[in-house]
């Protein structure tokens, strides 16, 4: 960035109207701290957290999914501990994805970019075809054409407008996913204590029948290991979180605040909503429960909806009738919510991407509310293939498409990981006190290492079962998305001849003075997310020697 573009930048944050203030990157920061934190939530609880949960449980039992959270979960954290301190000293728009390409090297960042976009946007469809079809629990007259078609209006309705929408929208959204793991948490413990219509108090049974442990492939320990692997490689598609929290960093009001309070909470929520899922989707249904087993291999309908999840086939079960349906009305919202975030972290890579030309420049235009809206425009333009989902023959290369880019969430993690790894040999060797952070992570730089190998094992190893006996079909779905990635790398590495960059040459000022100018003129005093609570249902919470002096009883 010049001189000359900096000054502009500068006098046109200073100018603009306290709270709706435009960054460097033209973008709008109006996302509120309660906002950024259901964000944060509803990034990290998917749709596989209550239904593909049950695939984990049935690979390898009660204890193994459990451990399988516990392993994913701590991993997962290093990796946030490494992207709280990066995000923090630099909240800048597209994440760890602009991070990439500045402390790594710049065809790292081309690559970073292109996978996360290609990751996000395929998802998009998939979303809405998954709506289509959890909506036919109730209802199967319902024209997968239509579903299809209100989600595209609507996703386009919330994120073509302003940014505050989004993070409106997401944190209703993401309040009724809090909502329904919650409730299905007090169904476990009312029912595991005989609260059911067959007074059965269960406990823990299934921990002893069949087992902690399920046989997966092969019999004995070696099968127990196989179905602990499989759970793993599942489990790790439900954990996720700090790439969402890099993303909304350049939208936040207050950013080096309310993004340090998002990623610090990210481990009480992995406790409560993550082991806590795990523990008791292992306590209400067996591992070789038959109606899982019969989903799970095809011989049942209701794979796609509420019916896959252990949860309602334990509620079957027992004979509760109503709440199913409870259940899928939450699932919907949530898989709708799943799009939503989607279609905007997609829509920010890809404009995260022309920012520093790695994508074409037109993609860096934005409205007067700071939407970039070409970029959303070919984001949207992922959302039509749902249409694919009318014909069985179309659905399944959808399917293809899903498989391909699935393993583009371990090569995330990836990134960050080392891109934490460079982030810290350059601090270090250019003198910075890491203390004088805003976020220090703790101890680093081992986090980033222990993530980085554990990753990299996992995008190794992860389609292990595709080659006995081998299967092409299902080794280009597991590993489609890494040759991509080697080859986009050395695509742009050989296209524009990047370097890596050496740790005393990389640049720790970059875009701080435009962020410090930010928030030195902003005069809304940041808040915390249970203030915004309160303000919410116009609750004042005025200090008391603020009311004395106004002589206003609360």
């Amino acid at each position: 960035m010049d001189k000359s573009t900096d000054s502009e930048d500068l006098a046109r944050q200073q100018s603009a109207s306290p709270g709706v203030v435009e960054d460097a990157d033209h973008l709008r920061r109006r996302l509120s701290n309660r906002q950024i934190q259901l964000i944060a939530i509803g990034g990290s609880i998917g749709t596989a957290l209550f239904v593909s949960i049950g695939n984990a449980l049935y690979q390898t039992g009660p204890a193994g999914l459990l451990l399988s959270f516990i392993l994913v979960c701590t991993m997962v954290g290093l990796v946030n501990n490494c992207m709280a301190e990066m995000v923090t000293f630099f909240p800048v728009a597209g994440g760890f994805i602009r991070l990439a390409g500045h402390f790594v090297d710049d065809a790292f960042g081309f690559m970073a970019g292109w996978n996360f976009f290609l990751y996000e946007a395929l998802l998009i469809p998939f979303e809405i075809s998954a709506l289509s079809i959890v909506v036919g629990f109730w209802s199967e007259d319902v024209p997968i054409w239509s579903m299809c078609l209100m989600c595209i209006v609507l996703y386009a309705l919330l994120n073509v407008l302003v940014v505050e929408i989004y993070g409106e929208s997401e944190f209703w959204l993401s309040g009724g996913k809090v909502i329904l793991i919650m409730a299905l948490f007090l169904f476990t413990f009312i029912t595991m204590v005989g609260g059911n219509p067959k007074h059965d108090a269960y406990g823990f049974r299934y921990w002893n029948d069949p087992g902690p442990f399920a046989d997966n492939r092969s019999p004995g320990a070696l099968g127990r290991w196989e179905g602990f692997l499989a759970a793993t490689w599942t489990v790790n598609f439900c954990v996720v979180g700090p790439e969402y929290i890099s993303l909304v960093a350049a939208e936040a009001k207050h950013p080096r605040i309310y993004i340090k309070s998002a990623y610090k909470t990210v481990y009480l929520r992995f406790g409560i909503f993550f082991l806590g899922s795990a523990l008791a989707v292992g306590i209400i249904l067996p591992s070789n429960d038959p109606t899982l087993e019969s989903i799970l291999r095809g011989g049942s309908s209701g794979g796609g909806t509420a019916s896959a999840s252990p949860y309602v086939i334990a509620m079957h079960n027992l004979g509760v009738s109503f709440f199913p349906h409870v259940v899928n009305f939450l699932l919907t919202t949530s898989i709708f919510s799943a799009g939503n975030t989607y279609a905007y972290c997609a829509t920010r890579s890809l404009y995260s991407l022309a920012l520093d030309g790695r994508a074409p420049r037109i993609f860096t235009r934005c409205t007067k509310s700071g939407i970039p809206i070409y970029c959303f425009l070919v984001v949207i333009c992922f959302s039509f293939l749902s249409f694919l989902q009318q014909s069985a023959i179309t659905a399944n290369f959808l399917s293809v498409l899903l498989n391909m880019v699935t393993g583009g969430l371990f090569i995330n993690w990836v990134v960050m990981s080392i891109t934490y790894i460079c982030f810290y040999r350059a601090v270090k060797a250019q003198g910075y006190d890491r203390k004088s952070l805003p976020y220090c992570g703790w101890f680093q730089p081992y986090c980033g290492w222990i993530a980085a190998v554990f990753f990299i094992c996992v995008v190794g190893s992860y389609g292990y079962t595709t080659f006995n006996p081998f299967d092409a079909e299902a080794f280009f779905g597991c590993y489609a998305m890494t040759i991509l990635s080697i080859i986009l790398y050395i695509f742009w590495k050989l296209f524009k001849g990047t370097k890596f960059i050496k740790p005393e040459e990389v640049d720790l000022v970059w875009e701080r003075p435009s962020v410090d100018a930010y928030e030195n003129t902003i005069t809304e005093a940041p808040t915390t997310f249970w203030q915004e609570m309160g303000h919410l249902v116009a609750i004042r919470m005025e200090n008391k020697k603020e009311d004395r002096e106004r002589g206003i009883g609360r």
